[in-house]
């Protein structure tokens, strides 16, 4: 059996991310930024908010509490109109999608490693115990 070093695995996880970049969930994701970013609704409205984020900052620090309940308000308006924007909408569903396929891929690489390691060493997989585990629980003791 090869041994493979942190190296290998590295490199290899990086022509994992490269095949990532080129699916069709990152392609739908950096064509709907790019919307974002040439939306002049969207651009206005975020600068609003962070205005309006500044504002807040500024009015905490002071114990303002009134004027802070006030633009905090503002903020939550400003928020639900921007994720009614529609290319909002699809940038938000294009994230979802990329940290979804993310999240298989960390899954699935996890689940094989566990999977491996309990299967060469002899364990068992409907219990998700190592060999050393299931000696273990055969009722043969070290003592």
């Amino acid at each position: 059996m090869a041994k493979y070093t942190k190296e290998d695995i590295i490199a290899r996880a990086r022509e994992l991310a490269a095949m990532i970049s080129e699916t069709e969930e990152v392609d739908f994701f950096k064509r709907a930024e790019a919307q974002i970013n040439q939306n002049q609704k969207v651009r206005e409205k975020i600068a609003s908010l962070k205005s309006l984020q500044k504002s807040a900052v500024n009015f905490q620090h002071f114990g303002k509490t009134e004027a802070l309940k006030m633009v905090e308000a503002k903020i939550e308006k400003i928020e639900q109109e921007i994720d009614e924007i529609p290319v909002v909408q699809e940038f938000k569903s294009s994230q979802v999608e990329v940290n979804d396929l993310l999240q298989v891929v960390a899954h699935t690489i996890s689940n094989t490693v566990t999977n491996q390691i309990i299967e060469s060493t002899g364990g068992d997989l409907l219990r998700g115990e190592t060999g050393s585990q299931v000696e273990n629980t055969s009722g043969s003791s070290c003592s």
